[in-house]
């Protein structure tokens, strides 16, 4: 491989710009060189650093000498099971909260001293907060969904028939029409509530957005996979709020029941602020675990992109969405036309880098600064399926539609990452039904690949670009069957590569033709004509491209010949390329910390000049979730009146 050389401090800084400009302008700049095979440069062996094994919030918790009972996640370092965990750990907390199936932990009540004494035994991987979750809060057209519906294996609609998508939310209103005849094939629990509907109002127009019907108003509110199963996993309670356990006992149902449904999609629409590194975060471990099982998992990216004076923030990629195994997805601004144009980045559409970190025994904090989110999708002022007498429309009455008088059939909007998530997580399955061999890596390769750069947004902004169903189709269908075994290089496609354009609305795009990476971006024909290793099952689609004597460089075994690597944005566990280079429009990364018109994000906290979010506070939570639901005030997809009569 051929070394990406950084000479000199203004090549540095020129390459970092190159970096965060869309994939389209890059062209032939020396930003870009071929990876060539050549064995990586020696280094210097450095020093084993210790992560420490509590996280940030208990640690601060410590230092404030708070002795209040908390919930806790303990990580068990021996594989032992959870029931195993419980048993030793157990007399050491107030009491067990919960336990799992797949995972070597146990959820437990314990004062911060006492998770701190957890964390001291030698069979203890790690001890984290069990933190709140709550919500980030015309599609078929737009997305090029209707112009693959008869692309299906043997001539049948593609509607993702046959796959099922497991809503991880809070709950879904079955009698909903949006999901007749009998969709939502299993419903479950884990909120303590004991009902599996949706009172608050969330998980039903996540659903539908993701898989609804096309009965209602003549199939203008159509979800991106009408045909596919729904798989009902409550974590959600009334109020919209969750717990990061509650998630993990949904995910670790997912896995158990995973065969008897063919759960082969997930999508989570919500997450908690990001301290602890993804290496570290227990649900981000339960979503890597779904991932290596055959499970893609589509994750809102947050909504966190601006404070409450409308400031860009950068850095505030929520949990789970920071975990490189999963699609993370932010959410793109339609502005309720079917053409792409005039398509932007939504403003309060969460930015990478991801934030989540980790300190060692010395003290030093290392930020993972990944490149997130993944892509875009459409999600401002989404018109989907309303659960009846909800408690988001309750609260905010302007969400109503007036589509329908009928119930069954009213629609509502609402605006966030929680509606592009499901927006890709029904374009998932749809992949799946096309070519049912397909890898959740290669799931997630193939949308990366066909997305299209929208203009003037970097990659923390949208990630590859806004989400192209009908070029990940084509693709897919394209893709060999027979991909267990193959050897890197060896033809993926069956046929010659298709041309790498897609024409939506009488307006036609190129391709970004590239795949994000940790720190930097990859791109290439060889990309779908060639196997790549990062496509196989137990790896990452980020594996490709590591850092050596500060040089970004193939990885060599993973990724083949005829690939080319960008310069990079971030490297090495946190390092920027040059300290204090100035990114875009005023925000400037350095030591660890973005700054940007007296906004400061660091540790999970956003402070700004009038106003402080703490997430961990349930009712401001709630406050912030309801005002992301209103989305940029620009147009939006309009309400057509439904004729039918009630009861049909």
């Amino acid at each position: 491989m051929r070394r990406i050389k950084v000479a000199t401090r203004a090549l540095a800084i020129t390459s970092l710009v190159l970096s965060l400009m869309p994939w389209t302008q890059f062209g032939p700049l020396a930003a870009r060189v071929l990876a060539q095979s050549k064995t990586p440069p020696s280094q210097p062996p450095r020093p084993r650093l210790i992560p420490k094994k509590i996280s940030a919030e208990l640690e601060k918790l410590l230092a404030n000498a708070k002795d209040d009972s908390v919930p806790i996640i303990v990580e068990m370092a021996d594989g032992s099971s959870s029931k195993s965990a419980a048993a030793k750990l157990g007399g050491m907390a107030s009491y067990v909260r919960r336990t799992f199936t797949n995972f070597s932990g146990v959820a437990l009540q314990g004062s911060p001293k006492v998770a701190k004494a957890i964390a001291d035994r030698v069979d203890v991987k790690y001890v984290s907060l069990d933190k709140t979750t709550q919500v980030t809060g015309h599609l078929e057209t737009t997305t090029g969904a209707s112009l693959v519906r008869s692309e299906g294996l043997g001539g049948a609609t593609l509607n993702g028939s046959g796959i099922a998508i497991a809503i991880l939310d809070s709950g879904i209103s079955a009698s909903h029409h949006s999901f007749l005849t009998n969709r939502v094939v299993a419903s479950v629990d884990f909120t303590g509530e004991g009902r599996t509907d949706d009172p608050y109002g969330h998980g039903t127009h996540v659903a539908s957005i993701a898989a609804g019907n096309d009965h209602i108003s003549n199939g203008n509110y159509t979800g991106m996979a009408p045909g596919a199963k729904l798989v009902n996993v409550r974590v959600l309670n009334s109020t919209g709020a969750g717990s990061t356990s509650a998630a993990i006992a949904g995910i670790d149902w997912c896995i158990a029941n995973r065969s008897t449904y063919n759960i082969r999609v997930l999508n989570l629409s919500f997450g908690s602020v990001a301290s602890d590194s993804y290496q570290f975060d227990p649900l981000c471990h339960a979503v890597r675990k779904a991932v290596d099982l055959g499970m893609v998992v589509c994750i809102a990216a947050g909504n966190a992109g601006k404070d409450a004076i409308g400031n860009e923030i950068f850095g505030a990629i929520h949990s789970p969405g920071i975990e490189p195994s999963a699609i993370t997805v932010g959410a793109s601004n339609t502005k309720g036309s079917n053409h792409r144009s005039d398509d932007q980045v939504a403003s309060f559409s969460s930015r990478g880098p991801t934030r989540g970190s980790w300190v060692d025994s010395a003290g030093v904090r290392h930020y993972d600064n990944l490149v997130k989110p993944d892509l875009v999708a459409p999600g401002n002022k989404i018109l989907a399926a309303e659960a009846p007498f909800n408690y988001l429309v309750g609260h905010q009455p302007n969400l109503e539609s007036g589509n329908s008088s009928y119930g069954p059939h009213k629609m509502m909007f609402m605006s966030g990452t929680s509606m592009a998530s499901p927006v890709v997580a029904g374009s998932a399955a749809l992949l799946l039904q096309a070519n049912p061999s397909l890898t959740p890596n290669l799931v997630k390769a193939l949308l990366e690949y066909t997305a299209q750069p929208l203009a003037t947004y970097n990659n923390f902004e949208q990630g590859a670009g806004e989400l192209n169903v009908e070029g990940a189709v084509r693709v897919a269908k394209l893709v060999r069957t027979d991909l267990t075994g193959l050897a890197l290089g060896d033809p993926l496609l069956t046929g010659p590569a298709p041309v790498q354009t897609t024409t939506i609305a009488n307006q036609t795009f190129q391709w970004s033709g590239g795949l994000v990476q940790r720190w930097n971006v990859i791109s290439g024909q060889s990309l779908i004509t060639k196997y790549q290793k990062i496509y196989a099952s137990g790896t990452l689609l980020t594996d490709g491209v590591v850092v050596s004597n500060g040089t970004l460089i193939s990885e060599g075994t993973l990724i083949s010949e005829g690939t080319l690597i960008s310069e990079g944005v971030l490297i090495s566990e946190g390092t920027i390329l040059s300290e204090g280079v100035l990114l875009s429009s005023g925000i400037t990364l350095s030591d660890g910390t973005l700054l940007t018109d007296g906004t400061l994000l660091s540790d999970g906290t956003l402070i700004s000049d009038s106003y402080l979010a703490d997430t961990t506070d349930p009712t401001q939570a709630q406050s912030m979730a309801l005002a992301a639901l209103a989305g940029d005030d620009t147009e939006a997809m309009l309400p057509v009146l439904d004729a039918s009569l009630p009861g049909t």
